[in-house]
């Protein structure tokens, strides 16, 4: 934070801005205040909710409040909607769903009646599979309620610093969020709640991340995560976009493999997406030109758009675009 600090005292309004924009997308930060903990030796996040460990711990007994294994926070009892009770040793060797919701959210509760059927589906195809629901409800009466239309397990509504350890341990900044977990306790993916929504037959589970995405109208929240580059292309019917997801895939692998290898997330998603009203509604917003194929990275948390306006493109010139957009060689216009 000091060397943060130090930087923004002498940088000029604009590059500021700049700055800030890339600590956002870095830390993909969403809403404010936001305090994200890094070791400054490493530079590799400690702890994304730092609020929540402030409150919790004011006298700083855990620091350096680095992230330990789910079986760890999530030890003790949980409970069903029959009032039994579970040790949570009983998730050893599950993938695991970590469920934070609330009555209280319309989202959430239209997510939940999806997850219902999502949850029996998983176990009727013979995956070792279990959800824990965190509630973020404002009463005990709320969270009974809630929890009675759920068929999985929870975390006690009366363990308030396990919930607040589960929020921390994952960074939560907004619900419903649906974090999937493997076998052994590690993350599969942080777009339960996307996923769910994109295979309602559970075809894909456990929902390893694909490296290029049709951007449809569920997973679009994904745009304002961070840059993400679309490759818009004339594509009106199912499978015409096979083609655009082949040129880019093998670049969009090549970069996951990387940072996975740094133990990062990859700075940049990538898309293609067809023509239909939702892309239209985004060539709108973003004020892009109406040609396809139109190569583009848009970040829209720094309101930042980048278009590679070619004739034909090709992985090479993908690569290209890539490359000099993560080296900041390029010039972002308005959105």
């Amino acid at each position: 934070f000091s060397l943060v600090s130090k930087q923004l005292s002498v940088c000029t309004p604009l590059s500021c801005l700049s700055m800030q924009m890339k600590l956002w997308n870095k830390y993909k930060v969403t809403s404010i205040p936001s305090l994200v903990f890094v070791d400054a030796a490493t530079g590799k996040v400690v702890c994304r909710n730092g609020l929540l460990v402030v409150r919790d711990d004011p006298k700083g007994l855990e620091f350096p409040w680095g992230p330990k294994p789910f079986v760890e926070v999530v030890a003790g009892p949980l409970l069903r909607n029959n009032r039994q009770t579970t040790d949570s040793s009983s998730l050893e060797g599950h993938y695991v769903g970590v469920y934070f919701s609330a009555h209280w959210c319309p989202p959430c509760r239209s997510l939940t009646r999806v997850l219902v059927e999502s949850y029996r589906t998983i176990k009727e195809s013979g995956h070792k599979f279990e959800i824990v629901f965190v509630s973020a409800d404002r009463s005990e009466e709320s969270f009974k309620q809630y929890f009675s239309e759920m068929p999985w397990l929870a975390v006690p509504y009366s363990d308030e610093a396990r919930r607040s350890r589960l929020n921390r341990l994952y960074g939560i900044q907004g619900i419903p969020t649906l974090i999937l977990l493997d076998t052994e306790g590690h993350v599969v993916t942080r777009q339960g709640r996307v996923e769910v929504l994109n295979d309602p037959e559970c075809r894909l589970f456990p929902w390893h991340p694909r490296p290029v995405l049709e951007l449809n109208e569920s997973n679009a929240v994904q745009l304002h995560e961070g840059p993400c580059l679309v490759l818009f292309v004339d594509a009106e019917e199912e499978g015409e976009l096979e083609p655009a997801k082949e040129l880019i895939q093998p670049i969009a692998e090549k970069l996951m493999a990387k940072y996975k290898a740094k133990e990062e997330e990859t700075p940049l998603l990538f898309f293609v997406a067809g023509e239909d009203d939702m892309t239209d509604s985004l060539r709108d917003y973003t004020n892009l030109p109406e040609a396809a194929p139109l190569l583009t990275i848009l970040d829209m948390s720094a309101r930042a758009k980048y278009v590679r306006d070619v004739e034909e493109i090709t992985p090479a010139v993908v690569e290209q675009f890539v490359g000099e957009f993560l080296a900041e060689k390029l010039k972002p216009e308005p959105i």
